[in-house]
């Protein structure tokens, strides 16, 4: 029962998702999903919640678990990093050509 709930969920933010970026204008996608990006590290807070039922032997879990953890924490720096990126374009430079 859990199961399907949790399934169900999943598919709504699917679709609820596919929506709210199909509706996006392109000037806006850049700051919008660096945003997102680095304010997902919601993620790795359940990714870890998650790893803390990893049985001692099930290797398959185990390793899902790392690459969980792995793959928020990517997704967290590159939001970093485009937001950084985006940060420096807008900045104003300095006489001499130095930041």
């Amino acid at each position: 029962m859990i199961f399907l709930l949790m399934l169900f969920v999943f598919m709504l933010a699917i679709v609820v998702g596919n929506e709210l970026i199909s509706k996006v204008p392109p000037t806006l996608h850049t700051p919008l999903m660096s945003g997102a990006n680095a304010i997902s590290g919601i993620t790795i807070v359940g990714a870890l919640m998650c790893a803390q039922y990893v049985v001692e032997d099930a290797n398959g879990k185990k390793i899902l678990a790392v690459a969980a953890i792995a793959l928020a924490m990517i997704n967290v720096i590159g939001g970093f990093m485009v937001t950084d990126r985006m940060l420096a374009m807008f900045a104003t430079k300095k006489k001499g050509g130095k930041k």
